[in-house]
């Protein structure tokens, strides 16, 4: 080895080193930070619902894997569907890494579909990690109802389900069988929530439904009165019946396959996490690094099977790529939606 040579293998080395040695120091300084301090959980809900206990289940264990084991609260923030706790993350909320919300993961899907109603650009968020996907389904009631998607098309029944209106999840995957596939079905728009809409299905007024497997009543399930027929994304957890076939498969083209990912997609981050863009790396990593461990949490996961709630995780570098691909659709696709949302 050369003398030049030498010095300049000494000189990276050197510059190695001291660059582990910042990264280090600025690790350990944002460690610190968390001790004392308080993180706050916003939910884009009201109390009670299912996306306010996955905050507080995760609120009761995520401190034990942050450095400094910070205090924990959830606040309720509801508004515009969960928009308003997405857009006080980079209005009036700290940037310190102190706060981070959960939200509905439609807002991904309509702020693609209807940028100027939402306004905001998902990929400009910070994403901390994803509980586990929304496994939607289309489910008949009874055994008269239908038991799969064949019956559907080709059973010579309409498919009667309700809504509270036009834009909520369950609108939207009717309305996907109803537009995309022209299926025979029906959508009584108008229901108060999501007891009225059970009621009616009890009482044979509804067929059926669309929405979260894991809000579907368990005792209907344990009973063999509920008959998925239907699913929108291709992962099916152990929970979800065969029987649910995965809507894909009955596209026809490429194009069609696009606009069931644009349509869809969102549910794939369904329970999801995020922080503001302007939250410093170093504690997102470690927000970041607590998250992934309580999802494997022994504490956590009784926790949350007790309270009947799935946990299929993934990442935040996950959730950002699959948002990153949804916000990159075709202009024709998105078009090809916009007439689902209206």
């Amino acid at each position: 080895m050369t003398i030049r040579r030498a010095y300049k293998s000494r000189a990276l080395l050197a510059a190695a080193l001291l660059f582990s040695l910042c990264s280090l120091t600025v690790l350990v300084h944002a460690q610190d930070f968390y001790k004392g301090k308080t993180l706050t959980i916003v939910v884009g809900f009201s109390p009670a619902g299912g996306f306010d206990n996955y905050a507080r289940v995760l609120a009761r264990h995520i401190a034990d894997h942050i450095p400094g084991k910070p205090t924990v609260i959830v606040q309720n923030m509801p508004g515009a569907g969960s928009l308003t706790s997405v857009r006080y993350l980079d209005l009036t909320a700290p940037k310190d890494g102190t706060v981070m919300t959960i939200f509905n993961p439609g807002l991904v899907t309509q702020s693609i579909v209807q940028p100027d109603r939402v306004k905001l650009d998902f990929r400009k968020f910070s994403w901390v990690g994803v509980v586990t996907p929304d496994f939607r389904v289309c489910y008949a009631y009874g055994d008269k109802g239908i038991k799969n998607w064949d019956q559907l098309m080709h059973g010579g029944k309409q498919f009667i389900i309700g809504s509270t209106g036009k834009g909520s999840g369950n609108y939207i995957n009717g309305a996907t069988l109803r537009i995309v596939f022209h299926a025979p079905v029906k959508q009584v728009l108008g229901f108060p929530g999501s007891a009225e809409q059970r009621l009616a299905i009890e009482q044979g007024e509804l067929d059926g439904d669309c929405g979260s497997y894991s809000s579907i009543p368990q005792d209907w399930i344990n009973k063999g009165l509920v008959h998925a027929f239907v699913r929108f994304i291709e992962k099916r957890p152990p929970e979800v019946p065969e029987s649910a076939a995965f809507i894909g498969t009955f596209a026809t083209s490429d194009e069609q396959r696009q606009l069931l990912r644009v349509l869809d997609g969102g549910d794939e981050v369904g329970r999801p996490f995020i922080m503001s863009k302007q939250v410093a790396a170093e504690r997102l990593a470690i927000v970041r690094m607590a998250f992934d461990e309580t999802m494997k949490d022994p504490a956590f996961l009784a926790d949350m099977a007790k309270e009947q709630l799935p946990v299929h995780p993934m990442t935040g570098d996950e959730a950002e790529k699959i948002v990153g691909e949804l916000m990159s659709a075709p202009a024709n696709i998105v078009a090809q939606a916009k007439p689902i949302y209206e």
